[in-house]
């Protein structure tokens, strides 16, 4: 008895663990697709609003980064300093748009 206990014990342990078994591959997958969608979202607003979001980190705020920032899930909270933070390094965004669609997927965690 107590060798089939341990038996399944470590057989359940195997199968619920997060990165191992089938119940941590259904979970990579889903959160996989769910950040693939992400990031998609983002690129997007990124790329057919390249000017116009540059212009808007310049000057603090404006609908588009609002609704970047919404498609990254950068929490409310946090926007005020985030956006500090891509003022800093507006330079850089104005030369690379995967720069800044990885700084707003960053900044959303």
């Amino acid at each position: 008895m107590r060798l089939f206990l341990i038996a399944t014990t470590c057989l359940l342990a195997g199968c619920t663990s997060l990165g191992d078994g089938p119940v941590g591959r259904v979970f990579d997958q889903t959160a996989n697709a769910v950040n693939t969608e992400r990031r998609g979202a983002v690129e997007v607003i990124v790329k057919t609003n390249h000017p116009t979001l540059l212009a808007e980190i310049a000057a603090g705020g404006g609908p588009v980064l609002t609704r970047a920032m919404d498609a990254a899930g950068v929490p409310l909270s946090d926007r005020s300093a985030r956006i500090l933070q891509l003022q800093g390094d507006l330079p850089v965004y104005r030369a690379n748009l995967e720069a800044l669609t990885t700084a707003l997927l960053l900044y959303g965690g």
